[in-house]
């Protein structure tokens, strides 16, 4: 059987020993005579596989002590509402629009107080990260949002914005653990799981511990309170028990491969294999400014949607698998995410080579 290579935004590509091993350990998992899907989150087994994925992680990402870590369900989207249930004081946030998800987020935190949008992009269908350095923050503000890397328009921010001391939020689902972050900067940093690290029914949150409290909005759910999930090491009810334990194999993978700063390295070689082709090519143009270019998530097009269809259509026939871009933006987009190797990037840019001279 051959492999893909798959492009897809999410769910994506995972490391392929990752998912050897959990092969090898899909009937019985280190002895105990059954399956990671069958074993109660109860379970000393199991409690050992959770935990030991949170050490990980906090050692990969270099997390503070004064940042909790908790394994959640219902997506990003649901993580959406949290945000403002759980931090919203003052009934007022600010917004940094620069794509879709952040537009959802800023819409759901309407539901619940004042957002404001502080800057956006949507002036140039969200191809740019706009301008940051000094935005419209007053005092009553609760927070500032980002989405810092967006999947669809593969825009990322290169800076953090100036929040003029403002706690920072960011979703960062499309370039989690692609890279070294300092976890202190930010407020809450969160993802979900499916386009990185592991597969979809996880939101991993790092959330600073003075915003775990019992203060938050009235007709909060429990489930959605911060401080239920933290006071019960994120097993308050039954987590994602599948997911996370992929999720940690996920983590030792990126320990043996170097850590972050190896997994940068690696992801700037690829983009740039990427990008630079791009930069020299007459059928195809990247669709997002230079200075904004995501490493993850690279959109372009022909500018001919019967060409572009062709692509697809070719590209898929040769093995290179969910090229086509999404449906609001059209045209093509590669994610190429952590688990991508090189060869898969190479081997496309040759393929987009042949399909040039092939319909030039």
């Amino acid at each position: 059987m051959k492999r893909v290579y798959n492009f897809s935004a999410g769910p994506a590509v995972l490391p392929e020993e990752v998912l050897k091993e959990a092969a090898d350990e899909m009937l019985d998992y280190k002895g105990s005579g059954m399956s990671v899907m069958e074993m109660s989150h109860r379970s000393k087994v199991y409690d050992n596989i959770i935990k030991e994925a949170e050490a990980d992680l906090r050692e990969l990402m270099n997390i503070p002590d004064n940042y909790k870590v908790l394994f959640l369900q219902g997506g990003a989207s649901q993580f959406f509402a949290e945000v403002p249930m759980n931090m919203m004081k003052n009934k007022k946030a600010g917004y940094i629009i620069t794509g879709q998800w952040a537009k959802k987020a800023f819409q759901e935190a309407k539901i619940y107080g004042e957002a404001v949008e502080l800057a956006s992009s949507a002036d140039k269908t969200f191809s740019y990260i706009p301008d940051c350095s000094d935005l419209p923050i007053t005092d009553d503000m609760d927070y500032v949002y980002i989405c810092e890397n967006n999947t669809i328009y593969g825009t990322k921010f290169k800076s953090l914005p100036d929040t003029k001391g403002k706690d920072l939020v960011a979703d960062v689902s499309s370039c989690f653990l692609s890279e070294p972050v300092d976890v202190s900067k930010y407020a809450v940093i969160y993802g979900g799981v499916q386009k990185n690290v592991g597969p979809a029914g996880c939101v991993i949150a790092i959330i600073r511990d003075d915003l775990i409290t019992d203060d938050v909005l009235p007709q909060t759910p429990t489930m959605l309170k911060w401080k239920t999930q933290a006071d019960a090491d994120s097993l308050y009810n039954t987590p994602p028990c599948y997911t996370i334990y992929i999720c940690g194999k996920v983590f030792k993978w990126l320990k043996k491969m170097g850590g972050l700063e190896a997994m940068k390295a690696l992801n700037e070689k690829k983009a740039k294999i990427l990008y630079d082709y791009l930069d020299q090519s007459k059928l195809f143009k990247g669709t997002v400014e230079k200075e904004s270019r995501s490493l993850m998530n690279v959109p372009f097009v022909t500018g001919n949607e019967e060409l572009d269809a062709k692509f697809v259509k070719e590209a898929k026939e040769a093995g290179f698998e969910n090229l086509k871009g999404h449906r609001t933006v059209g045209g093509m987009r590669a994610s190429i995410y952590n688990a991508m190797p090189v060869e898969g990037v190479q081997a496309l840019v040759d393929f987009m080579k042949k399909f040039e001279e092939e319909n030039a």
